[in-house]
């Protein structure tokens, strides 16, 4: 956007400063306040041009773009086109603008709602893994298998030579939850206290970003020694388990009453949540909008502070590619949301924050205390509002679209979602 600006008008401001300054201006050979106006000029009226073309700047910015009803993303860079001689004073702003789209019509789309109830092989699956939860270990003269914890020490080479974390002593693994590479935690299945295996293992495949990106796919022998074989007890279901969970009477029937509440409101948080991705989805292949890279970057820039944060580490410095994709979905629906909201009107509805608010205190000691804070908190409190706002939009986007029901299970909406 190139901007042309008067010149009478800075030379007349100019002037001004100029006068205002001799009141008090000081020069060597002058009394202060006597200084000629001439002498300023030449002394000072450069730079006051300038301040004053500035100033100018960001004034004629704002009004252009609001006449031109733009809505300008990040800080423009500005390119000044100035002949003082010419007496020709104009600037070309370039930046970036939101997309200007009309949400898309969502009229014969379809979303499938799960529909589900908490049963009481749910409530004893739920409960068996509290208990794994709480288990304690036993040694054992057996030969380990799935489920076992094994106590190791290793060794490891590649090509013969020993490299990076080529070691490790006194290490616990558990057989079957599949934390190590690839064919490791099989390969001690068997094993018994004292032995030794050797595992002739192939490296993952890392991302080419990645520290270790010359090592791919490469081959790499352990040599395992196992220190101690020992198997999963899992504690009684009695009182002593409910007062280990945080009550006190340790009485199961109230301890299995809450664990169903508990059940309850995660199985209708989870439907919520498959809801509400299908919505996201649907919004964001319907509306195919050019995003501003200033939006993205700042995303990615998000992301990358929280994953120094996560490692404690300021240094580390991921690829900008590794989260691409995900900043730019996060600012397409937010741009999406965002124009939904703006073009039907919709408002936070302060009862369902309310709600919220109560729901999530309700999980703490002092209800209470705790819906005082996040009122008290106006940070806390716009967040639970951004996400009723989202919730608001998800219910708007269902009353467009036709939605069936999908019967399932506790057990499969509990499984991660994986790509077809």
């Amino acid at each position: 956007m190139t901007v042309g600006l008067e010149a009478d008008q800075i030379d007349a401001e100019v002037e001004k400063r100029l006068r205002e300054f001799a009141r008090s201006a000081k020069v060597p050979g002058f009394r202060p306040g006597k200084v000629p106006l001439k002498v300023l000029r030449q002394r000072y009226g450069r730079q006051m041009r300038q301040e004053v073309f500035g100033e100018l700047v960001r004034t004629s910015f704002s009004e252009a773009v609001a006449k031109e009803e733009l809505r300008p993303v990040g800080v423009p860079r500005i390119e000044p086109d100035i002949n003082a001689s010419a007496r020709h004073y104009a600037y070309t702003a370039r930046f970036e603008v939101l997309p200007q789209f009309e949400p898309a019509r969502l009229n014969g789309k379809t979303i499938k709602r799960p529909v589900a109830e908490v049963t009481d092989a749910d409530l004893e699956a739920m409960l068996m893994l509290l208990r794994k939860q709480q288990r304690s270990w036993s040694a054992v003269e057996r030969a380990a298998q799935l489920g076992d914890r094994l106590d190791i020490s290793y060794t490891r080479t590649l090509d013969g030579e020993p490299f990076e974390g080529d070691s490790a002593k006194n290490m616990r693994v558990e057989i079957g939850l599949r934390r190590m590479l690839p064919g490791f935690e099989e390969g001690l299945v068997g094993a018994r206290t004292g032995d030794e295996r050797r595992l002739d293992l192939t490296l993952p495949e890392y991302p080419d970003q990645h520290p270790s990106a010359h090592l791919s796919g490469k081959p790499v022998v352990f040599m395992v020694r196992v220190g101690e074989v020992a198997e999963p007890v899992l504690p009684e279901l009695n009182a002593d388990f409910a007062q280990s969970l945080g009550f006190p009477d340790g009485d199961l029937d109230v301890f299995r009453q809450e664990l169903r509440r508990n059940v309850e409101r995660e199985l209708k948080e989870r439907i919520q949540a498959r809801v509400k991705a299908q919505v996201m989805d649907l919004l964001l292949e319907a509306n195919r909008i050019d995003l501003p890279e200033t939006l993205v970057q700042e995303e990615i820039g998000a992301f990358k502070q929280e994953v120094r944060k996560n490692l404690g580490s300021v240094n580390f410095e991921p690829p900008d590619d590794l989260y691409r994709d995900r900043a730019r979905q996060r600012v397409a629906l937010g741009l999406i949301i965002g124009e939904i909201v703006r073009a039907n009107g919709i408002e936070v509805d302060p009862k369902r924050v309310r709600e919220m608010v109560e729901d999530l205190a309700s999980t703490y000691e002092n209800p209470q205390q705790t819906i005082d804070y996040f009122y008290a908190d106006r940070g806390h409190l716009a967040l639970v509002e951004s996400i009723i706002l989202e919730n608001q939009v998800v219910d708007w986007v269902l009353d467009q679209v036709t939605v069936e029901d999908e019967p399932t299970t506790f057990e499969a909406l509990s499984a991660p979602e994986t790509d077809e």
